[in-house]
This record gives C-alpha cells, sequence and structure tokens, in this order.
C-alpha cells in the first residue's frame, strides 16, 4: 500500500513539473514576443520604471528580447532533459549536449544581464547575474557527471 502511495506522489510530481515546464516555454514566448507592447505599457503606467525604459526603449526591447529567446532556449534544454527522465532512459549523451548548452546559455544570460547592466543598473541584476554564472557553473559540472554515468551505464550494458 505504502508503494502505492509513493508512486501515486512520484506521478504527480512529474505531472506538475512537465506542467510547469511547458508553462514557462509558452509563458515565456508570449512575454517574449509582447515587449515592445509591454514596455510601452510600463513607461505609460508605471512612472518609477517608465522614466527610465522611456530613455532607453531600444535598447531595453533589444537587451530583453535577447534575454527572453536565450531562457527560451535553456528551458527547452531542460524539457529535452525531463522528456528522458519521462522515459527512464535520462543516462544518454543527448542529456550530456543538453546541459552543455544548458551552462553555455546560462553563461550568455550572465553576460547580457552585464550588458543591461550598463544601461540600467539594479541590485536585483547583481544577484541575476550571480544566479545564472552559478547555473551555468552548475550545469558545466553535471554535465562531466552524467557524461562519467552514460560511460559506465554503456560498458555495463555491454557486459553480460
Amino acid at each position: 500500500m505504502q508503494e502505492k502511495s509513493v508512486a501515486q506522489k512520484k506521478q504527480n510530481l512529474t505531472r506538475w513539473t512537465k506542467y510547469m515546464l511547458d508553462f514557462m516555454f509558452y509563458g515565456g514566448i508570449v512575454v517574449t514576443a509582447s515587449l515592445p507592447f509591454s514596455i510601452k505599457w510600463m513607461i505609460h503606467y508605471l512612472p518609477d520604471i517608465g522614466e527610465h525604459l522611456a530613455d532607453h526603449y531600444q535598447e531595453a526591447v533589444i537587451i530583453y528580447f535577447v534575454l527572453g529567446v536565450s531562457a527560451i532556449v535553456l528551458i527547452q534544454e531542460l524539457r529535452k532533459i525531463f522528456n528522458t527522465v519521462l522515459d527512464e532512459n535520462c543516462f544518454v549523451m543527448e542529456n550530456v549536449a543538453s546541459l552543455r548548452k544548458m551552462g553555455n546559455w546560462s553563461f550568455f544570460i550572465a553576460g547580457m544581464s552585464v550588458v543591461r547592466s550598463i544601461v540600467w543598473s539594479t541590485i536585483a541584476m547583481g544577484v541575476v547575474i550571480l544566479v545564472f554564472i552559478i547555473a551555468g557553473l552548475f550545469s558545466k559540472v553535471l554535465a562531466l557527471v552524467f557524461e562519467e554515468a552514460v560511460r559506465y551505464k554503456e560498458e555495463n550494458d555491454l557486459t553480460i
């Protein structure tokens, strides 16, 4: 009876995680595509933020668009990895490649956030930069761990 409960909890967590990743992916597309309009809305209705954005409208649209597309690509790589978890076959070289790409995209986002800080600097942006540097390092290290696990798995699969 307890095994069923654990399996049910795992299934619920898996379903919730998949929905969250899908929401983040498709929501990110909508938010990124609507940037020219949403930034104009902020300029008009949020005077504290809008004053600065009005002075740098084009730069803000470009920088946030690049950051948005980068985040969407990063989430897509995470969705690919999650699909292999759903298939119960996560120790594959495709996940190693996805983790490396996620590390690269995380470092790129951190770099673009530094560029964004030149246009508009906030304390929160420093936190974002640090988080994406840590995420990039974590992804790169995890790629190495997965690569080793794939190698062990392939050797084990060849052993009868």
